[in-house]
């Protein structure tokens, strides 16, 4: 199966520590380089995170951020008593020393460190929970990446049929070009009324079919062509593949283009050069 570079992925969870979501966002690149952005709490699910996209993608520029709301039950406030009595205690032997003391403000005494905690999350299930939803969001990144890489495949084999079509037509017409050079030469001459010799003249024309013989190009495009299908039908990650076929394509058109002698064989080149460069850019986006 071809699949795209491009997709997006987006899953939420709810629980009692709050809400989860991860987003994943990937994008064309030569080779599999993922950004993650995690909360302080979460950091410890980086490692697995990271081996579970190596195993699942082969290409492709990937942001994955992970966020975690947590529930407002979960955040109730917990007082340190031994902690609070112990900073008391402490202020009101200070307090001895001082005339007129202010008094003890218990919000202060609340902002001190340790005095005052919100109940903890379960770190452990917490992880657990963020790695479980990472693979949800990642088999949804796939399969987006499949629909899309379907679609490209499409399109390229569309474009493919079309420079076939193109070959077979200029395959047919090149006897008719040569023909036409020849009768074009021979109407020259007789206009200028300059007596050539048959056998010189028979060798000047076998030069310029020699020249213009574009046989070994058309074989060599549509033995590209069919193995751009076998690629297409075979999938992975194929993405270099096609992009090197798409250059000894466009090397074959240029040639053809270079040896055109006829305005219908310079308009094929033309078309099929166009045709190549559209499929270049779908394959930038093929893993």
């Amino acid at each position: 199966m071809v699949h795209s570079m491009t997709a997006f992925a987006r899953v939420e969870q709810n629980a009692a520590y709050g809400t989860l979501s991860w987003e994943i966002r990937s994008v064309n690149h030569r080779y599999l380089e993922p950004h993650l952005r995690l909360p302080d709490t979460l950091r410890e699910v980086e490692g697995t995170v990271r081996e579970a996209l190596r195993n699942g993608l082969s290409r492709g520029k990937v942001e994955c951020t992970l966020k975690l709301t947590e529930s407002s039950s979960e955040q109730s406030l917990q007082v340190n008593p031994e902690r609070a009595q112990q900073l008391i205690q402490a202020a009101q032997q200070v307090a001895q020393y001082i005339q007129q003391p202010a008094a003890l403000n218990p919000l202060e005494v609340l902002a001190w460190p340790g005095v005052l905690s919100t109940q903890s999350i379960d770190s452990q299930a917490l992880n657990s929970a963020a790695i479980k939803l990472f693979s949800s969001a990642l088999q949804q990144l796939k399969e987006s990446r499949g629909r899309e890489g379907a679609d490209l495949a499409r399109l390229i084999s569309e474009r493919l049929d079309a420079i076939q079509n193109e070959v077979s037509v200029l395959r047919e017409l090149v006897p008719q070009m040569l023909e036409l050079q020849r009768q074009k030469i021979l109407s020259r001459c007789q206009e200028m009324q300059v007596e050539i010799d048959p056998q010189r003249l028979e060798q000047e024309l076998v030069l310029l079919a020699q020249k213009s013989d574009v046989a070994e190009e058309l074989d060599r495009l549509a033995t590209h062509i069919t193995e751009v299908h076998r690629v297409l039908k075979t999938g992975g990650a194929i993405g270099r593949r096609l992009d090197f076929l798409m250059q000894e394509l466009n090397r074959e058109a240029n040639t053809l283009g270079s040896k055109a002698i006829d305005p219908r064989s310079t308009q094929a080149a033309v078309n099929i050069k166009v045709l190549i460069e559209q499929m270049r850019e779908q394959v930038q986006n093929i893993e």
